[in-house]
């Protein structure tokens, strides 16, 4: 389901009832889209993410952690300067679409109070979030500017007069009757009933249009009662969130849908539900949108060591004519006064195959024993190939396997990992350095993610090569045990003990298999070994070691064991 106006008229029900009144204490802008509000309400903090993501745009309180930049943007810092410490006096949907005005009362540079509203559109790709004053409707500062140039109906500028949307002239269904329904509903129109529901009413989304349908299982007649029926579930805190998962695709729902095929779970919030369905997905869009950069030339490097590695194979094939040039050679310079001057060619006895008769080209142009030399010339060429050959082919192999860690980290990695990854790439030679003649800040190396076994063992995973070099050869004691998937791109992974529990081992391996290239697959081998049975051959690229007397254990990834051993999940929240 999209986020329709039915679904935003019961998130903006949900956070009436955990939010109203609240004090607005801390402000973030994480990503360039998308603002958290940090509100201490009901004797709790929650945060409100605001989201104007062209894909994923959306309203609620999560517990996904965000990480901030090192310098806040600008509408961030206005919001901060306008509304630390507001109070949240209303929360209001405009009609039934997905305009929501969130109002605060506030204090200006000289004391005086004045009220504030910060409204968040969710439009797709049109989404935005303004910041206006309630008295003149003027636009303090927006997420996204678009100027009257781009957008003939209302300028979205600072200074600007704030302009609802093009108001369309639909139907609100939580204020509509069962007769109204019935008198609107066209039989003999054009347009498909569901296509009938979407126009008339608004904030009707198609999922919820085909719901009405289904439970009215096609009979007109019915439609008005189930209609009412389903805004009755949603409204006045009635939504009973649904996540209805299939192998082809997801769907989040206010109430469980029963035209949607596939397992459903509920949630006690609708904002749990959306963590659950947007976590994975907006993460996921975030990195490939800071790191696409990076993905790209991980792949063209890639693609490029794979084909030399053809090439390179090829030729070591053809290296193995070699022994036959020097054979060829050996019995030329054996039977040079058998040779007659003008042959292109002889037949001679080969005495490594019992004098079986060998027939070898011949160069007119040079005399028996330089023909001999040419022979032996070529032996020798392929011969020094083979040791040159043999290396560029382990060179190009430790290459590969090195991108493919690197393209696993990356559709592993959160945000804040892309920036340590770039480095990385930089410090081994893929990326140029760039030079800035302004003294930058030196970003903080981010610490390896912690977990704890079930019987609160200390489990440590690196997310990147460099980290991974770093917790294995640095952080780790000499009898703690590393763990890492078997011949499989993957995380480098300590426990903090030296003789775990055979539980805690498996748990262990489930984290490194997650952080693997095989997360997605059954049975994946993990090898573990006490760290000081690792080693770091010399000039080896971050994050390769090699080491022996592994024993290897079997695990299917577990994400949700994994985030249940993971330390400090709530903590980890920006705060």
């Amino acid at each position: 389901m999209s986020f329709d106006g039915i679904f935003t008229h019961a998130m903006v029900d949900e956070l009436k009832s955990l939010l109203k009144n609240g004090r607005l204490s801390k402000i973030h802008q994480p990503y360039q889209s998308e603002i958290i509000l940090v509100m201490r309400a009901n004797g709790k903090n929650h945060r409100v993410l605001l989201s104007a993501h062209p894909s994923y745009a959306r309203i609620q309180v999560t517990q996904i952690p965000y990480e901030n930049p090192n310098t806040p943007p600008n509408f961030c810092m206005l919001l901060r300067k306008q509304l630390e410490g507001a109070i949240l006096e209303d929360i209001q949907q405009i009609g039934n679409d997905r305009i929501i005005h969130f109002t605060f009362k506030s204090r200006d540079e000289i004391g005086d109070i004045h009220n504030v509203v910060l409204i968040v559109e969710l439009m797709g790709r049109h989404s935005n979030i303004f910041l206006i004053d309630q008295e003149s409707k003027r636009i303090i500062d927006c997420i996204k500017h678009v100027p009257a140039s781009l957008n003939s109906y209302r300028s979205v500028m600072p200074g600007a007069t704030y302009l609802n949307p093009p108001h369309q002239d639909k139907l609100n269904p939580f204020t509509v009757t069962k007769q109204e329904i019935s008198e609107k509903l066209d039989l003999d129109s054009e347009l498909s009933v569901q296509r009938q529901l979407q126009t008339t009413y608004q904030g009707i989304g198609g999922d919820t249009a085909a719901e009405m349908i289904f439970r009215s299982e096609s009979n007109p007649a019915l439609l008005p009662d189930v209609f009412v029926s389903l805004i009755d579930e949603v409204k006045d805190g009635n939504a009973t969130p649904t996540l209805t998962e299939n192998t082809q695709k997801d769907f989040f729902t206010p109430t469980p849908f029963l035209s949607l095929d596939g397992e459903q779970k509920t949630f006690p919030l609708l904002s749990e539900l959306l963590d659950a369905y947007y976590g994975g997905k907006a993460e996921k869009d975030r990195v490939h949108q800071q790191g696409s950069e990076l993905i790209r030339l991980v792949n063209n490097e890639l693609q490029k060591n794979v084909k030399k590695l053809e090439k390179l194979h090829k030729t070591m094939a053809e290296t193995e004519l070699a022994d036959d040039y020097r054979i060829k050679g050996e019995i030329l310079t054996a039977y040079l006064h058998e040779f007659k001057r003008g042959a292109t060619e002889i037949e001679l006895p080969n005495f490594y195959e019992e004098d079986a008769p060998i027939t070898i080209k011949l160069d007119i142009r040079k005399n028996p024993s330089q023909n001999a030399q040419k022979y032996f010339a070529k032996y020798q060429k392929l011969k020094n190939a083979i040791s040159y050959v043999t290396e560029q082919i382990d060179l190009t192999m430790g290459e590969i396997d090195y991108l493919e860690s690197v393209s696993t980290q990356l559709s592993l990695a959160t945000p804040k990992d892309v920036a340590e990854i770039k480095e990385e790439l930089t410090q081994v030679g893929y990326l140029k350095k760039k030079k800035t003649k302004k003294k930058q800040m030196k970003a903080q190396k981010s610490k390896p993610e912690k977990y704890h076994a079930t019987d609160g063992t200390v489990i440590l995973v690196g997310k990147n090569n460099l980290q991974n070099d770093e917790l294995t050869l640095k952080l780790a004691r000499k009898s703690d045990i590393w763990l890492h998937t078997k011949n499989i791109p993957g995380s480098h992974v300590i426990i903090q003990n030296s003789d775990p529990s055979e539980e805690t081992i498996l748990e262990a391996a489930n984290i490194a298999a997650y952080y693997s290239k095989s997360q997605l697959s059954a049975l994946v081998p993990v090898d573990f070994v006490p760290v000081k049975a690792i080693r770091k051959p010399n000039g080896a690229k971050p994050g390769f070691v090699i080491y022996e007397g592994q024993k290897t254990v079997y695990v299917t990834p577990d994400k949700e064991l994994v985030e249940s051993l993971r330390v400090n999940k709530k903590n980890d929240l920006i705060s």
